[in-house]
């Protein structure tokens, strides 16, 4: 009797696992995107809670890229940092969140990405880029977050050389202290932006709501062959 009460607890736990596991489809994960049928994106300046300063400006310069490739219309980062700027909106921190219906009338926003930084670590001896990072991107008419992400990416610098380990280490050290922080946004914003559904000017536009959506949070290590 306690044999097949054990079973059924560890049968119960089990079936309660795989159904947690099961991978949920891009139409239910963002919902919002697919009803709102957005098509314009503006990229707000990151907001960087590290000591590495720069990490701001590159990642900022990188967001556009994979969008791009997704097919939504981001509006030029140089155009809409300029005007931030100038209208004292620089400091995404104040709007993130407050009213965005301002940024769709005057950029003609469907939507507005938001990232945060929040660690920015770089260890030569490890030959390592430890980042994470937070994904939100909000909606100018409701107001609601439609797609969020958060993770940490560990981007490994580390080089192989065939000369043996210390060649190889002395090789990782060199190459994780030129590691450029645009190659780590880069590879983040690859990485995270490949779960997002196709915009309008993707052929796989409202062709991908079916498909199984990623985790919102991940943990990842990547390279440069990413």
């Amino acid at each position: 009797m306690k044999k097949i009460l054990v079973l059924s607890v560890i049968a119960s736990m089990l079936f309660v696992s795989c159904k947690t596991a099961a991978p949920i489809a891009k139409s239910v994960a963002y919902k919002g995107m697919y009803d709102e049928n957005p098509i314009t994106i503006l990229i707000m300046p990151p907001i960087n809670h590290t000591t590495n300063v720069e990490a701001k400006e590159y990642f900022h310069s990188t967001l556009n890229i994979p969008l791009d490739n997704y097919g939504w219309y981001v509006i030029p980062p140089l155009m809409s940092m300029e005007i931030l700027k100038r209208e004292s909106a620089y400091d995404s921190e104040m709007f993130l969140d407050a009213p965005l219906n301002k940024f769709g009338e005057v950029f003609g926003a469907d939507l507005v990405l938001f990232t945060i930084i929040n660690k920015w670590n770089k260890s030569s001896i490890a030959s390592r880029v430890t980042v994470e990072i937070e994904y939100i991107v909000k909606s100018t008419k409701t107001n609601q977050i439609v797609y969020k992400r958060k993770g940490t990416v560990r981007y490994d610098a580390s080089v192989s050389t065939g000369m043996g380990f210390v060649a190889n280490m002395v090789a990782s050290v060199a190459s994780t202290a030129a590691t450029s922080y645009i190659d780590v946004a880069r590879v983040c914003n690859s990485y995270t932006f490949k779960d997002i559904p196709a915009g309008k000017y993707s052929p796989n536009y409202n062709l991908d709501q079916n498909l199984p959506s990623d985790k919102p949070d991940f943990n990842v290590s990547l390279n440069s062959k990413y």
